[in-house]
């Protein structure tokens, strides 16, 4: 398959079944809220060494929040419910409560309820209050700018880890730019995070390593520099591979986020330097669903 001049691999993005949550951070304006979610969601690229996967999903507008301020829905991935549950609580009230003017409430109501507020109360000393309201139960904790609420609980659902797309470029500012188009089409998809810094990842990795405390190790095959000496993926053109990851509550979300990402690329085209869009396949070792490249270009936009 050619598109614009940029070949797509016949291949697939492995992806694994995660469980995931999302939550609504509100403030006083639309900074403190980004001031929040973003300490919040640091320290989550990866679950092989962060403990999860989190990113910011979009902002909110107030009339779309339950105290009608500005906020910000974030999502947290991981790879089982009671992992999930540990981050949400430890991230939360180390850097929700402490953010100026914050709120915090649940961002799926349906699924397995996990603990939002219902621990972070304890904070009040005993001063806490609460009210339910609609069903819902929400916590007054006094803090020193004021009070701090927050929903006692929020959702987590079964999700999708790992979905991906690679590419490659004649040089690194080409890729770059490439993958900065490409997560500007994808933030405008609900339901994905891309939890890399800025939503890309250069240091691409593949299943195992020669040293034995590593359970993963760099994607030699797609190292410009080591052409000769592996078992290269790369033409001589090629001296730039970046990587986009994705998580998503559903196949579907992922399918949909990596179509806007890889319509975005191929409009740039080979005369922006971009000759290829691969995949990190690793032969079925690291999850059941695959993401099959030309099955996702071949549906309608």
């Amino acid at each position: 398959m050619n598109i614009n001049g940029v070949e797509i691999d016949d291949t697939f993005a492995e992806a694994f079944p995660m469980k995931a949550t999302r939550v609504i951070i509100t403030a006083q304006n639309l900074k403190w809220a980004y001031h929040a979610a973003q300490a919040m969601t640091g320290f989550a690229t990866s679950v092989i060494a962060c403990g999860c996967e989190a990113g910011i999903e979009r902002e909110l507008d107030p009339s779309e929040t339950p105290d009608g301020r500005p906020g910000i829905a974030a999502m947290i991935f991981a790879m089982g419910g009671k992992g999930l549950a540990k981050q949400l609580e430890t991230r939360a009230g180390q850097c929700v409560l402490t953010a100026p003017t914050s709120a915090l409430f649940a961002g799926i109501t349906s699924g397995d309820p996990i603990a939002l507020g219902k621990n972070l109360r304890f904070f009040g000393d005993g001063f806490q209050l609460s009210k339910k309201i609609d069903g819902r139960r929400y916590w007054r904790v006094p803090v020193m700018d004021g009070e701090f609420l927050c929903d006692e609980s929020t959702c987590m659902v079964p999700a999708v880890g790992g979905g991906n797309f690679l590419v490659l470029a004649e040089s690194q500012p080409q890729a770059l730019a490439a993958c900065e188009a490409a997560i500007a089409a994808m933030s405008t998809v609900p339901n994905v995070i891309m939890p890399f810094p800025g939503g890309v990842v250069r240091s691409g990795s593949k299943v195992g390593s020669k040293y034995k405390a590593l359970n993963a190790s760099t994607n030699d095959a797609f190292c410009p520099t080591l052409k000769g000496q592996t078992d290269t993926q790369l033409s001589p053109e090629i001296e730039s591979v970046m990587e986009i990851v994705i998580d998503g509550l559903s196949e579907q979300d992922i399918k949909r986020a990596m179509r806007a990402g890889l319509d975005a690329v191929c409009r740039l085209g080979a005369s922006s330097g971009i000759r290829r869009i691969s995949a990190g396949n690793y032969g079925g070792k690291l999850g059941p669903f695959l993401f099959r490249l030309h099955e996702i270009m071949g549906q309608p936009s």
